[in-house]
């Protein structure tokens, strides 16, 4: 982070207003950034889109200390200007509208809904919007396109700060800076993993968290966690070790004697995989397994009692998920940066995997429903294998019987033709197989 971020901010509240943000959900997380953003100074919610419930937004509105008289439902973009010249939020169930506003500078997705996130990062861009994907989902299935879509529009594409991905490169990218070799990145998984998870086994529990039972499965049947490390290995070159990773029961002080080759103990096959453990200690943070290149270095690290080497282990023992996502629609506005952004070419797939029998005829619902869960891997391997990515699952039709525990593919399952992300990833799909071909020749 810039160390005159906050002066800037003020800077450019004293110059031009605050930063004008669109936030398009008022779920969860829309509303944790609504109330946040509300208190930093220098940013300002100008609008929120819902797609069917005004009052949600409303409600976390009011939540965050607006009065009822600053809120105001419209349903054109000149309306959301006016609202925004005279203070108050304007409130549209209409995504264009809010895409269009010309007072509104960056928008903010927080559906976390993969067909919702491409069709809100298509709207943004052709608006010439800069756009924050608090949605990983829709990331790692085409977030490639839409980082080339922003660049030739002039705006910014890029993950939210908060979300472990990015906070995980944030260790990565200091560890390279240092020269050091990164043997391994991930995160510390913050719910008990239960492959099997439905929503129906854990409604207590998501009303306790005020959650939805649906998006508390996401994140107990592992697909979260799969999603968030397939953006960290898109976005760094670092690959899964082997397909659903190995996810070992490390603690903090463990990792940099676990996740490190089995040449020295480790249970890695190479240097420079993504992975996750569930041991105590690292959730809710993310770690970084790093490799000094000189035994000065390791000395000093030694000395300063980082680890025992000669492997160690940075760890960023947090990640404030929305908390810290406006810093990203800021930096975006104020320096035209990111902080997570796929590499051009994929390493790495989140492919899904039948939770469940699944027959020819049934289509299928949601990530963190009853049909199915990701899976991480390879995307060389994914792909060799016709494997249907996670976010393409929805609305697919089983076309052929498939075991609990098979994996979904394009041979056994059609996805849905008509939605925006399917259409989308068609083209990547394409631009690959031109740029393999060319490689090949």
């Amino acid at each position: 982070m810039n160390p005159s971020f906050a002066a800037d901010l003020m800077e450019r509240a004293r110059e031009k207003g605050p930063v004008t943000i669109g936030l398009v959900g008022a779920g969860q997380m829309g509303t944790d950034l609504i109330v946040q953003i509300a208190l930093m100074q220098g940013l300002r919610v100008g609008a929120v889109a819902v797609r069917t419930r005004p009052q949600n937004a409303i409600a976390a509105a009011l939540s965050a200390g607006h009065r009822l008289d600053e809120l105001v439902e419209v349903s054109n973009a000149s309306a959301i200007d006016r609202a925004i010249e005279t203070g108050r939020i304007a409130i549209t169930t209409d995504l264009e509208a809010l895409a269009s506003a010309g007072r509104i500078e960056v928008i903010i997705d927080a559906t976390g809904h993969p067909e919702s996130g491409a069709i809100v990062a298509q709207a943004a861009i052709r608006h010439g919007k800069h756009i924050v994907m608090l949605n990983v989902e829709a990331d790692i299935t085409i977030g490639r396109h839409f980082k080339a879509e922003a660049e030739k529009a002039g705006v910014i594409y890029t993950g939210a700060a908060g979300d472990e991905p990015a906070a995980a490169v944030e260790l990565v990218a200091f560890a390279r800076a240092l020269g050091m070799t990164v043997v391994a990145a991930g995160k510390g998984k913050n719910n008990a993993l239960n492959f099997d998870a439905v929503p129906d086994d854990y409604v207590e529990e998501a009303t306790a968290r005020d959650m939805n039972p649906r998006v508390l499965v996401e994140f107990v049947d592992g697909s979260k966690t799969m999603v968030e490390m397939v953006a960290l290995a898109n976005a760094t070159g670092l690959e899964p070790d082997k397909p659903g990773m190995h996810g070992p029961r490390a603690s903090k002080e463990e990792l940099a004697e676990v996740l490190v080759p089995t040449s020295h103990g480790g249970v890695l096959s190479r240097r420079g995989c993504v992975d996750y453990t569930i041991g105590r200690g690292v959730a809710p943070g993310v770690f970084c397994v790093v490799e000094p290149n000189h035994p000065r270095v390791l000395e000093r690290m030694t000395d300063l009692h980082v680890g025992k080497g000669p492997f160690f282990t940075l760890h960023r023992p947090y990640h404030l998920t929305s908390l810290e996502t406006p810093l990203t629609a800021a930096c975006a506005v104020l320096y035209g940066t990111a902080d997570l952004q796929p590499l051009d070419h994929p390493v790495a797939e989140t492919a899904a995997v039948a939770k469940r029998d699944l027959t020819p005829g049934m289509v299928l619902g949601r990530i963190g429903e009853y049909d199915y869960r990701g899976w991480s891997m390879r995307w060389a391997d994914a792909r060799r294998d016709r494997l249907l990515p996670l976010g393409l699952a929805e609305r697919a039709r089983v076309t052929k019987p498939i075991k609990k525990g098979g994996l979904l593919s394009h041979d056994n399952c059609a996805v849905d033709e008509s939605l925006t992300i399917v259409k989308l990833r068609r083209q990547l799909d394409l631009a690959d197989q031109r740029f393999l071909s060319a490689d090949a020749a």
